[in-house]
């Protein structure tokens, strides 16, 4: 079976980031969505909350599971033997960041390849931080996210 990792703090998930996951779809067996908790970033959504908007979002896709990892990617790609790690790259500047992480977790010894997939050009300006900001001060953001958590996001960053 061919698994592949698609980590990411998803502080929501975007539809880019349900682009990138569906595209995965297509070329591995399993993906596991993994909801990156990095203690010494400020989210904006629980982890729970966050694994429940992807489970939402993603529940048309059979071959995607959710999990939550706290340390280093490298040792979670290794402990559920994926053989891959799925990132997206909107523009260059997500290359030069996720290239310095590729050559990370390969001296962490991970046998994982990573795999870069585009965003769809309707994305590339896509983020969860310009979804947030855009809730924040009222605004739509029902073609950024999926639909099943508009609300999720608009009730709690809405002020």
């Amino acid at each position: 079976m061919r698994v592949a990792v698609c980590p990411g703090s998803f502080d929501p998930i975007t539809k880019g980031h349900l682009d990138i996951i569906t595209r995965a779809t297509t070329l591995f067996d399993k993906v596991i969505v993994l909801v990156a908790v990095n203690p010494a970033k400020q989210c904006s959504f629980t982890v729970e909350e966050r694994v429940d908007m992807i489970r939402r979002s993603t529940a048309h896709l059979k071959q995607v599971e959710v999990d939550t990892f706290s340390g280093l990617l490298a040792e979670y790609v290794d402990k559920t033997g994926a053989s891959a790690i799925i990132k997206g790259l909107r523009a260059v500047s997500d290359f030069e960041y996720e290239f310095q992480m590729v050559m990370a977790n390969r001296r962490l010894h991970t046998k994982a390849e990573t795999i870069f997939l585009t965003t769809a050009s309707e994305y590339l300006f896509l983020s969860s931080s310009f979804v947030r900001e855009l809730a924040g001060f009222g605004g739509n953001i029902a073609d950024f996210v999926p639909a099943e958590i508009v609300d999720d996001i608009v009730k709690r960053l809405v002020k």
